[in-house]
């Protein structure tokens, strides 16, 4: 596996509670649990933006005025088989 180093500082307390619980495997139990934190931060993006964009879609179902507009250009855009 290929990777990079990084120097993180610890509270004396936190390094103890760490050694103590990932033994001499420190960088992999911090990695995965970094990992971790980022697929929890990327699910709340995402989450948040299926929000955004329901909210959008909502507000656009709502708006009269662009319903009409819509309407037009279907009308303008068709194939000609319509006769209305």
């Amino acid at each position: 596996m290929t990777g990079r180093n990084a120097n993180i500082y610890f509270p004396e307390t936190t390094y103890q509670k760490l050694r103590q619980t990932a033994g001499t495997k420190i960088s992999r139990f911090v990695s995965e649990a970094v990992e971790e934190k980022i697929k929890k931060v990327e699910q709340q993006k995402k989450e948040q933006l299926k929000k955004r964009l329901i909210a959008a879609y909502q507000r656009q179902a709502k708006n009269k005025n662009l319903q009409k507009e819509l309407a037009l250009w279907e009308k303008v855009a068709g194939d000609g088989l319509n006769n209305e």
